[in-house]
């Protein structure tokens, strides 16, 4: 039996980070723990790109566009959705997440979701660094994970009919 799995080895792979200014204060700190993530598995600054967007409403697109400026092994959506008094949220957090998996299949690009759809900013500040770690950086491990189980996989030989 063949196993494949991936392994956290970012060295030489080229990352594309799209975050939403919307909600900095929680953001901020998932772009902080993904960067320390991607640098302490081997990614260099040259091989980080960074964009920044209003809201997560617009992350699917900048993924898009910003996987067809530059060539990358893998992207990471980062942001946060706070729920409000309105329906606004379960809307944004909807169409971000079905946007986000659209753009990863469109591209043919792993993409790491580190989008954090929270009911309160209690709960968005304890996922992006506090006590329920940081989902940055775990978006960011899964990206540089399956970013290396792609390159495995292509490098199987086919199976021999017997």
């Amino acid at each position: 039996m063949a196993v494949i799995e991936g392994n956290l080895n970012a060295a030489g792979r080229r990352f594309g980070i799209v975050a939403s200014r919307t909600n900095d204060i929680v953001v901020g700190r998932l772009l902080e723990g993904a960067l320390d993530t991607l640098r302490r598995l081997g990614a260099s600054d040259a091989d980080l790109h960074v964009v920044r967007t209003p809201g997560a409403w617009e992350i699917p697109l900048a993924l898009r566009d910003l996987s067809r400026s530059r060539p990358l092994d893998a992207l990471l959506a980062l942001g946060a959705v706070i729920r409000g008094g309105t329906p606004h949220f379960e809307y944004v957090s909807a169409e971000v997440s079905k946007g986000v998996f659209q753009v990863s299949l469109e591209i043919d690009l792993p993409i790491g979701f580190g989008i954090l759809t929270c009911d309160t900013l209690e709960q968005a500040l304890e996922r992006s660094g506090a006590k329920g770690g940081n989902k940055g950086s775990e978006a960011a491990m899964a990206a540089v994970e399956v970013a290396d189980l792609r390159a495995r996989l292509a490098a199987v030989p086919p199976p021999t009919r017997r």
